[in-house]
């Protein structure tokens, strides 16, 4: 199921719960007073609606937050794409489209789940 947040979320599932995800995932880690974030925004969701299929969820990180840290987040917006609960690419603070270039060719690979 394709889920497209507007907001990055507090209630983040446990790492255990994003290892047994199917498909192809991309974890957003970062806040929404985050102005790097706010930036990356507009490029990352124009990425997310051409792959369809892909799940995305924006999650909120800071100090405490169990998921950022078992992902070893230290900027954000940190996004992270998962294939079967697989890290599969990283891109740390994207500006614009081509800054995902790491994504398209993860999500482009051979055996991969391209839509």
């Amino acid at each position: 199921m394709t889920r497209r947040d507007a907001s990055y979320r507090a209630d983040e599932p446990d790492a255990a719960d994003v290892a047994a995800l199917p498909g192809l995932v991309l974890l957003d880690f970062g806040t929404d007073w985050c102005g790097h974030c706010m930036a990356a925004r507009a490029p990352v969701d124009a990425w997310v609606a051409a792959h369809d299929g892909l799940a995305h969820r924006r999650i909120e990180d800071g100090r405490g937050r169990p998921l950022g840290r078992a992902f070893r987040v230290k900027l954000w917006p940190s996004l992270v794409l998962l294939r079967d609960g697989v890290e599969i690419a990283r891109v740390v603070r994207p500006r614009e489209a081509r800054d995902l270039a790491a994504l398209d060719a993860a999500v482009d690979a051979p055996g991969s789940l391209a839509p």
